[in-house]
C-alpha cells in the first residue's frame, strides 16, 4: 500500500490475559486492501497494568488508559478496544486522541462487517437450531416454563420501559418486543441467555441507538472509508454454539 494511508484497528475481541494480544493488523505494502494479522507482545486492553515490560513498538497514545495503541510506523497505524453497548452512554468518554486517529484512518478494521446485510443475517442464522428443532425439546420442563413465564413479564413491562423518544419514532412495544425477542422457541439456549440479558429495562430504554461498533462502523461507511472484518460469522458462532449445554442451561436458570 502507498505511505500516505492510516490503519485503525476498532475491534479486538481475541484478547487474553497474558503477555500477548491478538489480531493487531499491520497493511502489507503490496497495493491491496489486505491485512497481516500479526502477534506482538502488548498490554491488553484491560485496565490494569501487568508486570512485565512491553517493547518500545507498542506505545499507548498519550493518556494511559485511553485504551488506543500506536503502532509505530510510518505512516502509523492504531489499535482500539471497543464495548457492545450503545454509543451514547460512552461516547462522551471516548478521549479525543481516540477520535482523531478514527477521523484520520482511511482504512478502519471491525469485528465484524456489521453494516453488511449478509452478515446480518449469517448472524441470524447461525443462532437457530437444527430443522425440526425447538428450544422445548432440548431445555428442562421446568427451566423452560420459568423462561417462558419471565418472557412474558418482559411482554407485559415493555410499554411502560419504553421511552418517549422511541414512541415518537413510531415504535411501539410489540414491534420492540419482537425485534429483540422474536422466534426465540427455535433459538440455541447460549443464544436465549444472551437475549435475556439484554431484556432488561435500561437496555430497552436504549433499543434504537446503535451500539459502539455498528455507529462506527456507519460513519466509517459515511466517510467513505475502506472497511474490512477481522472476523466471519462463523469463527464466533461456533464457539458459541459448541458451549456445554449443561453450562448454558445454569447460566439461562441464573439469568
Amino acid at each position: 500500500m502507498g505511505h500516505s494511508q492510516n490503519y485503525i484497528l476498532w475491534a479486538v475481541r481475541k484478547i487474553k490475559v497474558e503477555n500477548s494480544v491478538n489480531n493487531i493488523l499491520f497493511p502489507l505494502n503490496d497495493g491491496k486492501t489486505t491485512a497481516l494479522l500479526y502477534k506482538v507482545s502488548c498490554v491488553h486492553f484491560l485496565p490494569s497494568i501487568l508486570a512485565y515490560k512491553k517493547p518500545s513498538f507498542c506505545d499507548q497514545d498519550g493518556d494511559p488508559f485511553s485504551f488506543l495503541w500506536t503502532i509505530k510506523r510510518e505512516p502509523p497505524s492504531y489499535l482500539f478496544g471497543t464495548i457492545h453497548v450503545p454509543y451514547t452512554k460512552v461516547w462522551d468518554s471516548i478521549p479525543d486522541n481516540a477520535k482523531q486517529a478514527f477521523a484520520i484512518s482511511s482504512h478502519v478494521y471491525f469485528e465484524l462487517d456489521l453494516v453488511n446485510p449478509t452478515t446480518v443475517s449469517a448472524l441470524s442464522s447461525c443462532q437457530m437450531l437444527p430443522h425440526g428443532k425447538n428450544l422445548s425439546d432440548v431445555l428442562p420442563g421446568d427451566l423452560y416454563s420459568r423462561l417462558k413465564r419471565h418472557l412474558e413479564y418482559v411482554r407485559g413491562m415493555m410499554p411502560h420501559w419504553m421511552t418517549k423518544d422511541q414512541r415518537g419514532r413510531g415504535l411501539y412495544a410489540d414491534y420492540l418486543f419482537n425485534a429483540i425477542a422474536g422466534n426465540w422457541e427455535r433459538k440455541r439456549p447460549v443464544w436465549v441467555m444472551l437475549m435475556v440479558n439484554s431484556l432488561t429495562e435500561s437496555d430497552v430504554r436504549s433499543r434504537g441507538v446503535p451500539v459502539l461498533d455498528l455507529y462506527l462502523a456507519q460513519e466509517a461507511e459515511r466517510l467513505r472509508k475502506k472497511t474490512a472484518a477481522v472476523e466471519k460469522v462463523e469463527e464466533q458462532c461456533l464457539p458459541l454454539n459448541g458451549l456445554n449445554f449443561s453450562q448454558v442451561s445454569d447460566l439461562i436458570y441464573f439469568s
